[in-house]
């Protein structure tokens, strides 16, 4: 973990700036959530059909047909968020390596590795069908789950770049991902802690200093349509700080790659505050 909130907040000036260089990068967040949304939507009628959603509410197992649906929903649902953050993967790192990425160079990039992204999808599929199975095995169960979830995740935090960069399969990415990992940093990631604590703060202001103005408009008998009004700005406040952070997120694991993969951050990081964004593992 960061040391001070300094460092964390350093490092999101610094993905901010890769950012600011190329605002058509909050794109492709943008395309990730809707294409999430069009994705829950079309499989709306299949999870009513096998229960699906009468066991997520009731925490109760799924039958044969709704793991199924689910394996199937976590499919689609992996490819199109991996292939936007493949395109943004792709896109920011044209920038990190001092060229000047368009939207149209990021969707070609994630275009000429569908193959490999569907693949990872059905691994992460797997994967994800596996932890909600160990979740519904009672409290030790979860315990397992949440365990084996964390490792999955770090496991894979360098899997996209590796897909789209290095040109390997699914499984080779995973592989190659751990050991960047583990050779370089050990196994304790800090920067992503980082770049989630600040922008936690960012959403708890946002949600208290709008929840507030909410509670004083209710409470000073202000009109319906300035009440709504208000909650639908907080609402695209909020949704605007979720793709921010979630591009953010995209563009630092992209520096981290570059530095994990040729000790070069470009010139948007310190090479310092990505070395330094992992916990070496202890010996």
């Amino acid at each position: 973990m960061f040391a001070t909130l300094s460092n964390s907040w350093a490092l999101v000036k610094a993905s901010a700036r890769v950012l600011s260089a190329d605002k058509e990068l909050l794109i492709f967040p943008v395309v990730s959530a809707i294409g999430a949304l069009i994705v829950t939507a079309t499989f709306a009628v299949p999870m009513v059909v096998a229960d699906l959603f009468d066991s997520m509410l009731t925490g109760g197992s799924e039958g044969p047909l709704g793991y199924v649906v689910l394996f199937l929903f976590y499919v689609v649902q992996y490819t199109v968020i991996v292939f936007a953050n493949a395109a943004l993967v792709g896109a920011a790192t044209i920038r990190l390596k001092g060229g000047d990425p368009t939207v149209g160079d990021g969707f070609r990039i994630a275009f000429a590795h569908l193959g490999q992204i569907l693949g990872y999808a059905v691994i992460a599929a797997t994967v994800g069908l596996i932890l909600r199975w160990l979740s519904e095995r009672g409290s030790l169960g979860r315990f397992v789950s949440s365990l084996v979830g964390l490792a999955w995740n770090l496991a894979v935090f360098l899997v996209v770049p590796v897909l789209v960069l290095e040109d390997v399969g699914p499984l080779e990415a995973v592989r190659r991902s751990t050991a960047l990992l583990k050779k370089t940093w050990g196994e304790q990631i800090a920067g992503n802690f980082g770049l989630g604590a600040v922008f936690g703060l960012l959403f708890f202001g946002l949600i208290l200093g709008g929840g507030g103005a909410i509670a004083l408009l209710i409470a000073g008998g202000a009109s319906l349509p300035l009440i709504i009004a208000v909650g639908l700005l907080l609402i695209v406040a909020l949704l605007l700080t979720g793709l921010v952070q979630s591009a953010l997120s995209a563009i630092y694991t992209a520096a981290v790659y570059q530095y994990a993969a040729t000790g070069e951050t470009g010139d948007f990081y310190k090479r310092e505050l990505v070395a330094g964004a992992f916990k070496p593992a202890r010996t």
